[in-house]
């Protein structure tokens, strides 16, 4: 299980709830009842990234909007007596964001971020590591690479800060064109790198045949767009071929787009239910999948909210088998709610249940197949005795 990895764009944004540990730029729109699966805007419900504990408090939302307007109306931060709000109630997951932060939020959705193109991971040696560069970012043109440790950011020592808090330091304000000087250090060297930050856009699906013939799916979270673009790779990808469908280190993101990957291996059916105030609704796939091709799906504890959803509804539903290590376990849902003052608070208002009424939040997904550091090497092997390598 990684110790915290978390790309760029996978920050807490300042000012949100300090009671949880990480915040995801992520949203969740999920579907009702309805075979269309879709929310009305007013409706929308958001993913974000989990405490250490799972929460099964949910906020007053008629009460927040209450106190956030008396506090307005006294003078003072509606954004600020939400937040104290939202912590007093025991909602772990709540967050609140002023009008900029919540607009990072929405362009999140887009996949695109300012930033300098590099994700990090704790180390072992509990030291904040270079985890992976992007292509043609500040990060990659000023020659850096991954296993370059972080030592400081703009002369901040990261040293004792979690990888969100570092995260949140090389995102800055999110100003395109600002700067931010690194720490680093490469083997016996070390020195100080000065970059600016760009507008980038992320890459969250990479498609590799492998030298066997398998088809490896790499997902890293899912943005608009990557649910269509799984199942292009699905449909190009050669027949009889295998898909190693790895997921590990995914973060979640927007469960609609989880249920077009979903449509890519289903032949329609459902992919989860969950509930708002009490009320039960689902989110279903569509029909015309591929629902013979040998399919492994690759998970670990980085595997989070949707993801956790598309590796439940391929599990329950017998059409992949899992390896690697238990997933997080997030599986919460919350809503956006306007302030008076134009901040939003994000809050908890249900839950999500795979398939077979399994819940997610807490518990996480456990795997067919348990494995390790070599998760990816045992995968293939279930694959091939799947009929999925040439």
């Amino acid at each position: 299980m990684r110790a915290g990895a978390g790309p760029e764009f996978c920050r807490r944004p300042r000012g949100v709830l300090r009671g949880a540990a990480l915040t995801l730029v992520f949203a969740g729109v999920l579907g009702t009842a309805a075979a269309t699966g879709s929310l009305p805007r007013r409706e929308q419900a958001r993913e974000l990234l989990p405490a250490p504990a799972a929460s099964r408090a949910t906020v007053d939302r008629a009460a927040l909007a209450r106190a956030a307007a008396e506090a307005v109306a006294d003078g003072k931060s509606g954004k600020k007596a939400a937040e104290e709000f939202v912590s007093r109630s025991g909602d772990r997951w709540g967050a609140v964001y002023d009008k900029h932060e919540y607009a990072e939020f929405e362009q999140a959705l887009d996949g695109a971020y300012t930033g300098v193109g590099l994700s990090a991971r704790r180390t072992a040696g509990d030291r904040v590591e270079i985890s992976r560069v992007q292509g043609g970012g500040p990060a990659e043109r000023a020659g850096l690479r991954p296993g370059d440790l972080l030592t400081a950011v703009d002369g901040r020592p990261v040293a004792g800060l979690s990888v969100s808090e570092v995260v949140s330091l090389l995102r800055g304000e999110g100003v395109s064109g600002s700067a931010v000087t690194l720490g680093v250090e490469r083997g016996r060297a070390s020195w100080t790198q000065d970059l600016r930050r760009a507008r980038l856009t992320t890459q969250p699906v990479t498609v590799r045949r492998l030298d066997d013939g398998t088809v490896l799916i790499r997902v890293a979270a899912f943005t608009k767009g990557t649910g269509e673009r799984v199942r292009a790779a699905v449909r190009s990808a050669p027949s009889g071929a295998g898909v190693l469908l790895d997921l590990r280190g995914n973060a979640g993101g927007l469960l609609a787009e989880a249920a077009v990957a979903a449509s890519a291996f289903l032949d329609g059916g459902l992919v989860a239910t969950y509930d708002v105030d009490g009320e039960q609704r689902a989110v279903y796939a569509e029909g015309g999948g591929d629902t013979v091709r040998p399919l492994v799906a690759l998970i670990d504890g980085g595997t989070m909210s949707a993801a956790e959803l598309l590796t439940g509804a391929l599990q329950d539903r017998g059409r992949a088998v899992t390896v690697g290590s238990r997933t997080f376990g997030k599986g919460s849902v919350q809503m956006p709610s306007t302030l008076p003052d134009g901040s939003v608070a994000e809050l908890t208002v249900g839950h999500y249940r795979t398939p077979a009424g399994h819940a997610v939040d807490g518990r996480g997904i456990t795997p067919d197949l348990t494995a390790g550091d070599r998760a990816e090497e045992r995968a293939r092997t279930v694959l091939s005795g799947l009929g999925g390598a040439s």
